[in-house]
Formats: structure tokens, C-alpha cells, sequence
């Protein structure tokens, strides 16, 4: 049955262009505004605990959590796709989140600062940077949902990819289009505006609870829950064709895995402890 929305919105991709400069997309500008938010928030509110050391030092966990991330999300991409790390694909959120994490507690490590403080800190900055990473996505088409013929349905015909019947049923699976011309443009699930909105609030709730009482990196077990709930969600709206285990993705699994590690981490860091948060 062919999908006719009552109301959709057609997405081009947004790009600027500076002189003779590559053109700068959505996506580059969101994360680039991205690691600039998450990196206010961070120090601001390390400075707010007392933390100086940490704060001072949060420039180098950002570059160390974009490079980690860079790495990772590639890696992630490589052995999940079998594809190679030179390939142009291939930045997945899971990859990326544990790059980053990894790559921040390297340096963490190496200059002898305190990884609970600083996980706490961030892990309001990196909800907020989400929040505003994943507008990036919207504005290149990417990592969108199934079809959807609801109000405000979306249409990506320069996605990565576009959201056409041929890169549905091929790419995706999408069995209900089959038949429909290749070349038709399809209106999908608006996922990237749903991860913003789930990132949004999820910066709201660690905000609220910035000034726990519990040992330091509760609030970042908290963001773990939150971050794989979150992932878990939006996994059934989004156009994918990898179920790893009965009706769940890859990514779901590994949501459920993060949500039960958050969990475990806020069950060991409920108590207060001598060095407060």
C-alpha cells in the first residue's frame, strides 16, 4: 500500500560554503557545537563542585573523547559491517559513546585526575551534546525511520541515504513498499527530532539531580540508564534490517547492556562516601 502522509515536510540537506573551502554540512556543524556544549557544561559545572583541577583540564578530555569517539564509532562500524577502516561509512553512536568514554578516561588517568568527579560532570554536558548532535543528523538525512504516513511524516530525497523505495527495500528491508517505483521518495519517522527531544529531557533529569548526595559518579550511572532507555526506544522507529537476537537489534542489546550497567554503578555509588560529589 503505497504511503501518503496528510501532512510531510521535505528535508534538504543544509550545507554552508565559505569561500573555497569544502563545504561545511549539518552534521559537521551540529557536532562541532555539539563538543562545544558538552564541554561548557562540563566545566561549568566542575568549577560549580570545586573540582579546579578537572575543570582546567576539560579541554583535553573533549579532544580525547573526539578522537576516542571517532575511533571507536569506526571500529564499531568495521567489525559489526565487515567493512574496512578506510571505508567512507561508518560512525555508529555505540562505537563512538564507548571511543569517547575510553579515550576520556586514558587521559583522565594520565594526568592522575579523579575519573568519578569528572564522569559526573559530563555526564550532564554529554546529554546536552546529543541533544544538539543529533539535529546534524536531521540536517543530512541520516539514520532515519521506517515509513511513516502520519502527520508531519518526513521526506529525505538527498539523505545519506535517500529515503527512497529502492534504499528501503534494499538497505533496510522494508518489505511493505515492495512493488512501488525504486525512485519514489518515501515519508519516514522524523527518529533524529525524536532523539533530540529524548536527549533534551534527559539533560533536564541529570540537571535536576546535579547536586546528589551520593558518591561521586552516581549521576553518571544515571545517564547510562537514561542513554540506553533512550536507545532502546527509538531502535523500533528507526529504518533498520540487522535484528540480532529475536525482534531487537544489535544496538538494542547493547542499550540493554549500558541501562544494566548504569544501574549496577548507581547501586554502588548510592551511599555518600568522605569525598562528596
Amino acid at each position: 500500500m503505497p504511503f501518503y502522509p496528510l501532512l510531510s515536510v521535505t528535508v534538504h540537506r543544509f550545507e554552508v560554503q565559505i569561500g573555497s573551502l569544502p563545504p561545511l554540512t549539518g552534521f559537521g556543524l551540529a557536532m562541532l557545537m555539539a563538543f562545544l556544549i558538552g564541554q561548557i557544561v562540563g566545566t561549568a559545572e566542575l568549577t560549580r563542585r570545586g573540582h579546579t583541577a578537572e575543570a582546567e583540564a576539560f579541554g583535553d578530555f573533549t579532544v580525547a573523547a573526539v578522537v576516542g569517539g571517532l575511533l571507536g564509532a569506526k571500529l564499531y562500524y568495521s567489525i559489526v559491517f565487515h567493512e574496512t577502516l578506510f571505508s567512507r561509512g561508518g560512525f555508529v553512536f555505540w562505537g563512538g559513546l564507548v571511543g569517547g568514554i575510553l579515550g576520556t578516561f586514558a587521559v583522565i588517568k594520565w594526568k592522575k585526575l579523579t575519573f568519578t568527579r569528572v564522569s559526573d560532570a559530563t555526564a550532564i554536558g554529554l546529554a546536552a551534546a546529543y541533544a544538539v548532535g543529533r539535529s546534524g543528523c536531521w540536517a543530512v538525512g541520516d539514520d532515519y525511520g521506517r515509513p511513516w504516513n502520519g502527520f508531519l511524516a518526513v521526506k529525505f530525497p538527498e539523505g545519506a541515504p535517500p529515503s527512497t523505495v529502492a534504499n528501503l527495500t534494499q538497505q533496510f528491508g522494508v518489505k511493505a513498499l515492495e512493488g512501488q517505483p525504486l525512485s519514489d521518495v518515501v515519508a519516514v519517522y522524523p527518529t533524529q527530532l525524536f532523539e533530540v527531544a529524548m536527549g533534551l529531557v534527559m539533560f533536564s533529569i541529570l540537571w535536576r539531580f546535579r547536586a546528589h548526595k551520593h558518591a561521586a559518579g552516581w549521576l553518571f550511572g544515571m545517564y547510562c540508564v537514561l542513554a540506553g532507555l533512550e536507545r532502546f526506544t527509538v531502535e523500533f522507529f528507526r529504518a533498520k534490517d540487522d535484528h540480532f537476537f529475536g525482534p531487537l537489534t544489535m544496538a538494542q542489546v547493547i542499550a540493554l547492556l549500558f541501562a544494566t550497567g548504569g544501574l549496577v554503578w548507581m547501586a554502588m555509588r548510592r551511599a555518600p562516601a568522605a569525598q562528596p560529589a
